[in-house]
Order: C-alpha cells, then structure tokens, then sequence
C-alpha cells in the first residue's frame, strides 16, 4: 500500500515508525514530516490544512489509505474532501471533530447521553464569565472553546487567576472564542485511547501523561512533558466501567446525530473513589501518549487503523504485550514561554534505536548536515520494557546521551506509577 500521514510531529514520528514495520506498507510518505521522520519515510512539503492540496498530492502520488495525524485538519474537513473522492482515511469528520474542536459541543453530547463529567456553562463574554466565576469560587477550570495546541486549559486555584484566564482567552489569545467554565474535579487523571469505526468500539490502550512543565507537576501545563503506558489506575474494571457509561453512549449519540466517529477517541479521564469521570475528548492520537502506544503495539498499528477505517473493528482483536512504555519529552529552554529555535543538537547519530528504545523527533529540522530545533517540544525519549523501570531507564539512558544545552526534560516522569 501507499500510505501519507499527515503532520510532521513527535506522534506522526511515532505513527510512521511503526506503520512502516508493516509488510502491508510499501512506500510511505509523511506531511510536512521532519529531520527523524525522514529516516524512516519520504518527506512532502505539503499545506495539510489544504483540502485542494492534500486531495491533489493524494491523487498524484496514488495513495491508498490516508491517516490523519493532528487535529487541525480534521477540524478543517480534510478527511471529508479525502472521503468523498474516494480516498480510505484514517480520522474523523469535520463534524465528528467537534468533540475536540468544541468543548461546549462535547459538553452537549455528554448530557445528551448521561456520560458522567463535571457541571459546566458556557459565556461569549467577559463580563459573565467573571461573575460566574466570583459567584461558584475557587478553585475552578476555565477552558477556551476551541482548538489551542492543549494549552487553552487553566486549573485556576483563586478567583482572581479564572479571572486572568478568561481576560486572556477574550484578548484573542487563542484566536476568537468563547469560554467554558467547568467545576474543578478532584483526583488522577489518565488517558484511555479508544478505535470507533462509527458503530464498534476497540480499545487500544491507557496511558498518563505529565501536562506541568516541572519536576513534581510544578509550573504552567505544557502540551505534555512525557507519559508512560499502562496507566495502573485504568483497572480492567474502570475501563469497562468507561466503555459503558462514557464511550459507547458517546458513540452511539453522535450516530444519532448523523455524525458517525471514525477514528481514534482519547478520552481524557478524572478518577476518584473507583470511578471516572470525563475531562475531554480528542479526537487522535495524544502527543506524547501516542509515542508509548506506538512502542507497545509495533506493526499490528496498520491493520487496527485499517480495520478501523473499513468498519472492520468487529472482527479485529488487539494482540497485546505484558509490558511498559515510558517517554521522556526534551523541550527548548524557556517553554511553554517563549524558547529559542535554531540551536543544534548533537549525539543523536549514537543513540542505539531498537523496538526497546527510540528518540522520536517532534520539533527539529536538517541543516547543513546537522539537527536543529525547530519547536517548543523537540524530541521524546522513549523505552520499552518488560517492568516500567526498565522502560524508564532506557528512555532517561537515550536523554543522557543527548548533547543539547539548549533543551531540558523533566526527571520524574512515571513517578506516581514507579
């Protein structure tokens, strides 16, 4: 098969690697791609937010099955122009994609269909917003409601910081949107990662991610400074218990509506006393979550995301492996703030990559024969091991042989779990 990711990150690195341990896969072309991706795959210098584009590069390059990597351009409908000239696409609608497009719209679905999430009320205006924060207190969530790159989020823990938050969402700091204001829950968070066909439901993996940019979950939430795979609190019990009163009623809403998902669902969960409630929906694969899942599950990658693709998830079984996954993000110094771009990073070419351990790459670039750092989030060190302290330890060995002053990581990912 000919196959084109979209995007050019530390997920589509990892989507790429192990799509193309596939025998299915016989050429593979990743857009726009970067510096890593492009040892394992061609690169195309392609506007993925283009419908016209994307369609015609597909068409040119007679490609069989498109899989759609961040969600800028499902929210732009790619996967609807892709679909209707004929194309097999990995991804969801551009309606469907309002599950994380919009956080009021996932907010609807849930009371439509009894999915348990914390209460919530949405405001197109300051002013309301701030009183509604003064009236409910502290501490309080404040959400803008659309796309912002995982970073549109704020825990606020007074009244006086919801306040700055929603000040700086309608000072267009994401762009023009509204806000959600939702009731703070309490207790752990994990990810749950979930293949929908538009009918059946596969889950595919768990998964805990570390949103804060320092040691110790201090500081700003980042788009995730590492994750690891299992996330031992998703017990067999709660995930059931997630399947049948959060994703499988979500589903079959969203069919109800004429808006049927096909896709990947990242469900975004809170945890407390043995049950779980919805934080958020994606509608792909997490950054850096998809890394761990990406190393757990090798080539069988390919066949889940067609048999997902084709409605054939009935018939498809995930074959699993009794391991662990840890990765490790390498971010430019000074994010999620303001980072300098353009430093080289040295020691790559040593690093021993196997299916136990590789360094996907999310923000770099070649450049006269060296790897430059191109983003906020560069690189994610990652292991794989039969006890998550093996995998931790593969995945911190790759980051020590990394020579880049200009990066720092966290050094405690996977502490709850370790």
């Amino acid at each position: 098969m000919n196959i084109l990711i979209l995007g050019g990150g530390g997920r589509e690195h990892a989507l790429a690697w192990a799509i193309r341990q596939n025998p299915k896969c016989d050429r593979l072309i990743v857009a726009p791609g970067n510096a890593g991706i492009a040892n394992v795959a061609e690169c195309a210098d392609l506007n993925i937010l283009s419908r016209a584009e994307v369609l015609e590069f597909a068409q040119e390059n007679a490609v069989d099955f498109v899989v759609i990597g961040p969600e800028a351009p499902l929210a732009a409908g790619v996967s609807d122009a892709l679909r209707d000239a004929g194309f097999l696409v990995f991804g969801p609608s551009q309606a469907a994609a309002q599950l994380e497009a919009s956080k009021a719209f996932t907010k609807e679905i849930c009371d439509a269909c009894g999915a348990p999430t914390a209460a919530w009320a949405r405001f197109t205006d300051a002013a309301s917003a701030r009183d509604y924060v003064t009236a409910q207190g502290a501490p309080i969530v404040v959400k803008a409601d659309g796309l912002a790159a995982g970073k549109g989020v704020t825990v606020a823990e007074t009244v006086d910081q919801a306040h700055q938050a929603i000040d700086a969402i309608f000072d267009g700091e994401f762009g023009e949107m509204s806000v959600v204001i939702e009731e703070f829950m309490a207790g752990e968070e994990a990810s749950f990662f979930i293949l929908c066909d538009g009918t059946d439901c596969l889950p595919i993996g768990t998964a805990q991610d570390h949103k804060r940019v320092g040691d110790g979950d201090t500081g700003p939430n980042t788009g995730g400074m590492g994750a690891y795979s299992p996330a031992p609190i998703l017990t067999e019990a709660l995930q059931q218990q997630v399947m049948a009163q959060i994703v499988r009623p979500t589903v079959a809403e969203m069919a109800a509506r004429g808006m049927p998902f096909q896709g990947v669902l990242y469900a975004g969960l809170m945890i407390r006393d043995g049950r779980a409630r919805l934080v958020e929906y994606n509608v792909r694969f997490g950054d850096p979550e998809c890394q761990v899942l990406m190393m757990r599950l090798g080539a069988q990658v390919l066949d889940l995301l067609l048999a997902c693709a084709e409605g054939r998830l009935a018939e498809t079984a995930v074959n699993w492996a009794d391991d662990h996954a840890l990765t490790v993000v390498m971010a430019a110094n000074g994010y999620p703030g303001q980072y300098e771009k353009g430093c080289i990073i040295k020691g790559l070419d040593n690093l021993c990559e196997s299916s136990f351990q590789m360094t996907f790459h999310a923000g770099t670039a070649s450049q006269d024969g060296a790897i430059i750092a191109t983003g906020g989030r560069v690189l994610a060190c990652t292991g794989r091991g039969a006890t998550l302290a093996e995998a931790h330890q593969r995945a911190y060995a790759q980051v020590d042989a990394i020579d880049w002053p200009g990066g720092f990581c966290r050094r405690d990912i996977g502490w709850r779990a370790l």
